[in-house]
């Protein structure tokens, strides 16, 4: 290690992540002192914004958090609304939201690790020199991301900010032509998917072992994404409508976003924790094919994490591929939701994790209060604890070498900054 009364590494910008931050390490002689997250992007308020609007405005307007993942907050808040006006949505029509769901899985898992991920685990500076060194490569991944971005299109009416989810449904229900289209989309996705888990599996994987508590939603009839139980690897399942006794937010000085702990303990959501508790409820074709790619029942190494997505791509390719070919059109597009004055809660599973929304609504149908709970908040503590004992053994390498090193540990968590409010100048000071 050159020693140094004050050492300072900076990236201006970190294209492969969504949003802006930074990341500051403290060391003290061989000792890492402190690791700061420090997300600097403006909140931009969307559960003030939500009060006072109509029930059934909160799909819309909650979308727009994430140009990535708005299926999962219009899931999340239709759930929510539905929740609270004593509605339940079944039979084809929930069917049919978990196929727009899989849509977003597909193209936001793919996205991730063929143009932010991979080029890390490649040692390519981006995802257009991979294009340039490996062109075929880069076009699967294209085409697998735009098989997710046409079922969206299909069901959502636009593959960014969809328009036709609504509370209770749908506006319009898709045509059996649309349907038999994206089935001969998803076979070759399908081919895609499989031949993506193959390749992400030889990549090399730094050892590194989290030790937070996990939590996800889980479902006892198969893989959790569109509703479930909030479910954690060692506490054990607990009621939705207690999330916000178990989850607690708060804010710290260095972070516009706020950051949430379980039980007062670091956890993390997303593929690893949805893995843990999940992966033996998944066919036993893909689990098979999972253990191929070196994964087993449980996984501990967030780095691993990019062997999940792609399993999990795999998997909402075939789940979309079942709910197609089962496919019955419901008689109405939606079922009415009239207003009631009451609380509502709903929670899905978003790319990167679970999303908890929270809704309390009048009389007159207007929402009084919002609480939306994003998964990248809930994980900053925890990935500041892993960045920590990340950092600790590497001090010897070289500015360049341990940033690098800094920013890949980071986009295993797929960190969305925009929804917990963007990604990195990252400071190191050695005294």
């Amino acid at each position: 290690m050159t020693h140094r009364t004050q050492r300072t590494l900076t990236v201006g910008a970190l294209a492969r992540v969504e949003g802006e931050g930074a990341l500051h390490v403290a060391v003290r002689g061989d000792e890492v002192e402190a690791v700061r997250l420090e997300i600097y992007e403006p909140p931009r308020y969307f559960e003030a914004l939500l009060r006072g609007r109509g029930h059934t405005e909160p799909p819309d307007l909650t979308a727009r958090i994430c140009g990535i993942c708005p299926v999962a907050y219009q899931m999340s808040a239709c759930r929510a609304v539905e929740d609270a006006c004593g509605v339940v949505v079944d039979g084809q029509l929930a069917l049919l939201r978990r196929l727009m769901y899989c849509g977003e899985w597909i193209e936001s898992h793919t996205l991730h690790v063929y143009l932010l991920h991979a080029p890390d685990f490649l040692r390519l500076p981006d995802a257009l020199t991979l294009a340039r060194t490996d062109p075929d490569l880069l076009r699967r991944g294209l085409r697998l991301k735009k098989a997710g971005n046409e079922i969206v299109e299909v069901l959502g009416g636009r593959a960014i900010h969809p328009v036709n989810v609504r509370v209770g449904g749908f506006h319009r229900l898709p045509t059996r032509p649309e349907l038999d289209r994206l089935a001969t989309v998803l076979r070759q996705a399908r081919t895609d998917a499989e031949d993506t888990l193959g390749w992400v599996s030889g990549f090399e994987f730094p050892p590194l072992t989290v030790r937070h508590e996990l939590l996800a939603l889980t479902e006892p009839g198969g893989y959790a994404i569109d509703s479930g139980t909030p479910t954690a690897v060692l506490a054990g399942p607990f009621a939705l409508r207690e999330f916000e006794d178990r989850v607690r937010e708060h804010q710290v000085p260095h972070s516009t976003a706020l950051h949430g702990a379980l039980d007062g303990r670091p956890h993390l959501t997303g593929p690893l924790a949805r893995w843990n508790l999940g992966s033996e409820r998944l066919p036993a074709p893909i689990r098979a094919l999972a253990a191929a790619a070196g994964l087993g029942p449980t996984c501990d190494n967030p780095f691993r994490s990019i062997v999940i997505r792609a399993a999990e791509v795999l998997w909402a390719v075939t789940e979309a591929q079942r709910i197609i070919e089962r496919y019955e059109p419901p008689p109405a597009p939606a079922v009415p939701v009239p207003p009631r004055a009451g609380t509502g809660y709903g929670a899905t599973e978003a790319p990167r994790g679970l999303l908890y929304h929270r809704y309390d609504i009048d009389e007159a149908g207007l929402v009084r209060r919002a609480v939306i709970v994003p998964p990248t908040a809930q994980n900053q503590t925890a990935i500041e604890a892993d960045l920590r004992a990340f950092v600790q053994p590497r001090l010897h390498l070289d500015d360049a070498e341990l940033t690098r090193q800094c920013e890949q540990a980071i986009r295993n968590y797929d960190p969305c900054i925009s929804c917990a409010a963007h990604f990195l100048t990252l400071t190191v000071d050695r005294r």
